[in-house]
């Protein structure tokens, strides 16, 4: 089940250049969800394990998790 929700999410991931060279990433509707890396790659992997942590969190909370579409 995560695996296919962040594979959606990483679709939908949008990923920006800062003025240091590194990178951020956000996913639209997924509210607080951002991560940061050296590289894009960097960026991706780090945006796996804040989506994974913001799944758990919302589950341990009884919060709803939005769709990605």
């Amino acid at each position: 089940m995560f695996a296919e929700y962040i594979g959606a999410a990483l679709k939908r991931a949008e990923y920006i250049s800062l003025e240091d060279g590194t990178f951020a990433a956000r996913v639209d509707g997924l509210r607080g969800v951002i991560a940061t890396g050296r590289t894009v790659e960097e960026c991706r992997e780090d945006l796996i394990e804040v989506i994974e942590e913001w799944i758990t969190i919302r589950l341990e909370k009884g919060l709803d998790i939005p769709a990605v579409v």
